[in-house]
């Protein structure tokens, strides 16, 4: 993998060799930019040519149940309403990422594949004939009435908050597929077996698992270049997370406490196959350990782009960190080099000088 060796800090006057101590906020900025650009082709690459698949022809439609419960098939009303808000979410997200090329373009393609979503679970309700075509439309017209609107309002902290609703999006189709193959979380929904309903919700699961890597390895970016403005956003979002369009679907009650008692999400789910498996691939201990090092860290003065506190350090696995950054650019090079571009105009890591030391991190 391609670096780059800035030039030594003049203000040294023995001029170093090593990485310099100043990094500007605006180039931390080029460098994720660069850095999202290439996660974007790569991800189109891998996109196109294992994951492309059509909404009404990848299962026989036909061949599914009809016998379900009132429990399976609110279930499915529940993640078609949410899905309802494709154009909301992804033209929202365009909205305050469309200066970056990488992010702007990938969220058009995100939204193309959570637009199969849609008609995914739309087939699935139609023949489920659970809800008739007279209900799914004035139902579909009731749902557009109302706008999605952004949690947070800066690129930051909707990058934060996409890696853990995209995680906890996942956890919720593959335990509805669970469901599905006659193994369901909770008693009582054993008799509820169907091969086309499981194969629906797996890949759509398997959707989301793509769209949560690449966010949070947009996030792992972020907490290289901008760790404790990243840290902040991580500590913000899980206070006060919430999965989206619940305020804005009219009969999302009834379908919260079918998603709870059926097993497939809740609390405790939130918690042990969110939460815990997001802090650990953002290396972060946990809440308790990031509010109190944030805490500790404002203690200490800072001069304004230039990293000068260390007690948020410790609230995260700080080479772990640097190591998943150096997979990221790793990963950018080897397509570069597959399709040509390295030799024109390769994407180059470039250390941040205010990361700890190795013998530091000893």
């Amino acid at each position: 993998m391609p670096t780059i060796d800035l030039p030594p800090d003049i203000t040294n006057s023995e001029q170093s060799t090593s990485a310099p101590l100043l990094l500007s906020v605006q180039e931390r900025h080029r460098l994720l930019e660069r850095a999202f650009i290439g996660l974007y082709r790569w991800y189109v690459a891998r996109s196109q040519v294992k994951r492309n698949w059509n909404a009404d022809s990848f299962v026989n439609w036909a061949e599914m149940r009809t016998d379900h419960s009132e429990d399976v098939a609110l279930l499915i009303e529940g993640f078609f309403a949410v899905e309802q808000y494709a154009p909301d979410y992804t033209s929202e997200i365009l909205r305050l990422v469309r200066q970056s090329h990488g992010r702007s373009h990938f969220q058009m393609r995100w939204g193309a594949e959570e637009e199969r979503h849609a008609n995914t679970w739309e087939n699935a309700l139609l023949f489920s004939k659970k809800r008739s075509p007279q209900y799914i439309d004035e139902y579909k017209k009731e749902l557009r009435n109302n706008n999605w609107t952004l949690p947070w309002d800066d690129p930051l902290h909707m990058m934060v908050y996409t890696v853990f609703q995209e995680r906890a999006t996942q956890v919720n189709y593959l335990n509805f597929a669970q469901l599905a193959r006659g193994q369901a979380p909770k008693e009582g929904y054993d008799g509820e077996a169907d091969p086309i309903l499981e194969r629906a919700c797996t890949i759509l699961a398997t959707d989301e698992a793509a769209h949560y890597y690449f966010f949070l390895e947009g996030a792992r970016l972020y907490l290289y270049y901008f760790p404790e403005e990243t840290l902040q956003a991580i500590l913000d979002v899980v206070t006060h997370f919430a999965m989206p369009a619940q305020d804005i679907i009219p009969n999302w009650p009834s379908i919260a406490e079918t998603i709870y008692k059926t097993g497939v999400y809740g609390p405790r789910e939130f918690q042990r196959n969110v939460i815990v498996p997001v802090m650990k691939n953002l290396t972060v201990e946990g809440k308790k350990a990031l509010e109190a090092g944030l805490k500790r860290s404002r203690e200490i003065p800072s001069r304004e782009g230039i990293l000068r506190t260390s007690a948020f350090w410790d609230t995260f696995d700080a080479r772990a960190a640097e190591g998943n950054v150096v997979n990221i650019f790793e990963k950018i090079h080897e397509y570069e080099v597959l399709i040509g571009r390295d030799a024109i105009d390769p994407t180059l890591y470039v250390p941040n000088p205010d990361w700890p030391s190795r013998q530091d991190m000893a």
